[in-house]
């Protein structure tokens, strides 16, 4: 593995680790929502929403569309729930 590998992975997980954006990956895993879907989903304003989509969006964990006034997110790839479901299952099991 590469030192520039090293540092994308990182800040993979850096952005992974933080439980609001972890909702968020997780609420897209269902499919592609808006941001107004996410926040009200989250409980969180659509401002701050928008803000941890940018920092996924910039870590290549999720991708946007337009459609007319609104942004629909995705989770960029199969990857990302990947991920996600790798995690859970090593948090369950270390869990239990």
């Amino acid at each position: 593995m590469t030192r520039r590998e090293l540092e994308e992975l990182a800040e993979l997980f850096h952005q992974m680790a933080d439980v609001t954006r972890l909702e968020l990956l997780t609420a897209l895993g269902g499919g592609e929502k808006c941001v107004c879907e996410l926040a009200s989903d989250s409980r969180v304003s659509v401002s701050a929403v928008s803000h941890q989509l940018r920092s996924l969006r910039t870590a290549r964990l999720v991708k946007s569309r337009r459609e007319g006034r609104h942004v629909y997110y995705s989770l960029d790839d199969d990857h990302v729930l990947a991920l996600l479901d790798v995690g859970l299952e090593h948090v369950r099991e270390t869990g239990e």
